[in-house]
């Protein structure tokens, strides 16, 4: 798999943009549609709203394949959640992690998530054990 990292920024914030990891919830769009908006290219115009309503939509991306860092910040990290971790099952969907977790793949490699991971509950994912959107084409229910 491909690991792309588009960036996107107004100056003050910056939006990070992981396309292999998009569930394609249409969250972002349909949200902050003056931001996010797949019909153009690119698709992100980060001028198109405030930084505080840019990071409030981000935010609320179900597979983290969207995250922001603020420009100011030393190192440019992305922000990570300060809180407890929340799990919550969305119906014929995804498993939904929210906070910080860290991963083990099959293979033994740890990978640290932050914000929030959609994992795959259908079985039909080619990204295991993270959700790539399957769930939708197969009509997974439950």
């Amino acid at each position: 798999m491909k690991d792309i990292t588009k960036k996107y920024t107004n100056g003050e914030v910056t939006i990070v943009w992981k396309p292999d990891i998009c569930i394609h919830s249409a969250i972002c769009f349909r949200g902050l549609g003056e931001v996010f908006d797949p019909q153009k290219r690119p698709w992100v115009n980060p001028q198109g709203a405030s930084t505080e309503q840019i990071v409030a939509q981000v935010k609320k991306c179900p597979s983290g394949a969207l995250s922001y860092f603020m420009n100011e910040e030393t190192g440019g990290s992305p922000v990570k959640v300060e809180a407890e971790t929340i799990v919550e099952t969305l119906p014929n969907g995804p498993l939904m992690v929210y906070g910080n977790v860290t991963v083990k793949d099959s293979g033994g490699i740890l990978t640290q998530k932050n914000n929030a991971t959609a994992f795959c509950r259908c079985g039909g994912s080619a990204n295991k054990p993270y959700c790539d959107g399957t769930h939708k084409k197969i009509n997974f229910q439950g």
